[in-house]
């Protein structure tokens, strides 16, 4: 069975960074990553997220016919996500969706910690229409640029290290807010010892219930 991943953003290496994480994460799956080439290079904030939707929603129509098992929209802010739902008969997922389910199974509380901070109100927006509030507590920002993520793994995961050390102690697990965080989640996980998800990673393993 295909799982179409849809990258909203124009950066093929996001794209080919997402795809080989979830296939890394079930391999009995095939994941096939698709690139938004007519949307902005990087989504950071509202702007580029409404940018972002109409060649989102023209390649969420072409993956429908294809009939995949499911379609994963690789955008932490879930950008288009709801449109996207009314558009397929499978399955939609959004990472930063995926990550706030597959995260409440876990004990104790949840943190997000993003990329700059003009993603931060809408995280907490989608966080509290979904009924994730009162288990997903925090949502900051490492004032990391998206596309550093991707080429500047070391000092961003050192970023997000240090946005981690003013969390309330009930803290245990973190959200990594953004795909390109699948680059930097392990190396987040040896500096400061939190349980990480990256929301990639949950998107994948959900589609695995699907099976």
């Amino acid at each position: 069975m295909k799982v179409i991943l849809i990258n909203p953003n124009s950066t093929e290496a996001m794209t080919i960074s997402s795809t080989e994480t979830a296939q890394e994460a079930v391999p009995e799956i095939e994941f096939v990553g698709w690139t938004s080439f007519k949307g902005p290079r990087s989504i950071q904030g509202h702007e580029d997220g409404e940018r972002a939707i109409g060649p989102l929603l023209e390649l969420v129509t072409k993956a429908e016919v294809e009939k995949p098992l499911a379609v994963i929209l690789s955008c932490f802010d879930d950008t288009g996500l709801q449109k996207a739902k009314q558009i397929c008969n499978c399955p939609v997922l959004g990472i930063g969706e995926a990550s706030f389910v597959f995260s409440s199974l876990y004990s104790n509380q949840t943190a997000v910690i993003t990329t700059v901070k003009e993603a931060v109100p809408i995280i907490k927006n989608n966080i509290t229409d979904l009924g994730y509030a009162n288990k997903v507590t925090d949502v900051i920002a490492a004032d990391v640029e998206v596309l550093d993520l991707e080429y500047n793994q070391k000092a961003s995961a050192m970023k997000f290290a240090k946005a981690s050390e003013g969390l309330n102690p009930d803290i245990k697990n973190i959200i990594l807010g953004c795909a390109g965080a699948v680059n930097i989640k392990d190396e987040f996980e040896r500096l400061t010892g939190y349980t990480a998800f990256d929301g990639v990673t949950s998107a994948a393993k959900l589609c695995r219930a699907l099976l």
